[in-house]
Parts: structure tokens; sequence; C-alpha cells
């Protein structure tokens, strides 16, 4: 089973070079140059849409937005993108309009996941909002089906820069929806300590072995993600 988290560990902006995530990391105004993780992790890519988790994929992985299927590196990962599959429906779908076939790809993405943490060796990572309990609780049970250690990277940014972010990639969400994602990532931010509230209701609310809250000036600055040899 993979622990839950226990504590929030803030890195200073001093903090060593390459870190191994463990627990509740704070990276946010940090410099952080690598993250390293263990050979048979499951790597979540969280945020609201918009917030970058294609462009993380595409710079640590190679994992182009043009792609149809999953994408494996060179290091052996294997990556999972909403928007490969997204690319592959639309040679059949395209002609309807993306809201009509969008709950076709939320579907498709997920028994890729479930398939892959089933099936393959070595690293997976993973592009989800993060923003459904139902999702990050799937994911979860997946990963353990698998004995794999389950890790988060939060890509945290205020919901103007996202929004700026989906006009810049020509796929913007419908504005309710897209209020209803930063409802909810605000609540799991509040729920992890992660604003200043009072809210303290859930303060274990991911179930996970690491999660990594990360701004995109600390992301961008990462040069690597590393996956320890089996």
């Amino acid at each position: 089973m993979t622990p839950p988290l226990e504590s929030s560990s803030p890195v200073p902006p001093s903090a060593p070079r390459t870190i191994t995530p463990v627990a509740l990391v704070d990276l946010r105004a940090s410099e952080v140059e690598e993250l390293r993780y263990p050979r048979t992790t499951v790597l979540v890519f969280a945020g609201v849409p918009g917030a970058g988790k294609s462009t993380a994929l595409h710079r640590f992985f190679g994992a182009g937005p043009d792609a149809e299927h999953p994408v494996r590196t060179a290091s052996g990962a294997l990556v999972l993108d909403s928007n490969h599959t997204r690319n592959r429906l639309r040679h059949r779908l395209g002609w309807a309009p993306y809201s009509l076939w969008r709950p076709l790809v939320h579907l498709a993405h997920y028994r890729a996941i479930r398939d892959a943490l089933r099936e393959t060796d070595g690293p997976v990572a993973i592009h989800d909002c993060a923003t459904f309990r139902w999702s990050r609780r799937l994911i979860t049970r997946w990963a353990e089906q698998g004995h794999r250690e389950l890790h988060m990277v939060l890509i945290d940014v205020p919901a103007d820069e996202a929004r700026r972010g989906q006009i810049s990639r020509g796929r913007s969400v419908n504005g309710l929806a897209f209020v209803a994602h930063c409802r909810r990532w605000d609540t799991m931010m509040d729920e992890l300590g992660a604003r200043d509230t009072t809210h303290t209701a859930d303060p274990r609310p991911l179930s996970s072995t690491s999660v990594v809250i990360i701004d995109r000036p600390t992301l961008h600055a990462v040069s690597r993600i590393a996956f320890d040899a089996a």
C-alpha cells in the first residue's frame, strides 16, 4: 500500500540542487535542478487546465503535443497525456464539437492509465488535473495494485495565468468548468496547508508517497527529472 502523506517539508531557497521528494515538499520560489524518483514511480503532473502539464511532459520527456499514442522515452519512462488521446480520436470524431466527445477522451485516457500501470515496466508519467477526488482515487488504486509508488507534482499557478496558458495553446476550457476546476484545486491546496487558510478538515487528502508543490518559475528552472535504475 502507498503510505499517506504525513507532513509538510518546506524547502528554503538554499535547497540542494537534487531532491528526492518524500511526503509534502513545497518548492515554490525555490531553486532546484533535478527531481529524482524510484524506478517504479507513477508520476502525476497535476494542475488546472492551462497550468502547464503537457508543456512539462514535453520538456522533461520529449512527449510532443502532436503525438497520438503514449510516448516511450529513451530512459524507459512511459508518458500518458490526455492530449495524445484527443489527437487520436480526432480522426474519427473531429467533425463534432469537442464538448460532445470530451467524455470519450477522458474514458480512453483513464483506460490507458489503468492498462499501463498493470502491464508496463518502468516509470510512468501521467497528465491529470487531479481536481477530482475520484480520479485521484482511481490512479492511487491502480498504482497500489501494480505495487508502484505514487508521486505527484502539483503545478500551482494563478487562475488568470492558467487561462492565458489555455489561450496560447488554442484550447480554452468552458468558463464555468474552469471556475469549478479552480475551486476544487484551491480546496485541495487548502487541505494540504498550501494556502493561508484556517481550513483543517482533511490534512492528508492525497494518498501518495510524495507531493511536490511547484510554481512555474521553479518548474522552468528544473532541468531534469530522473528515475533510479532498477
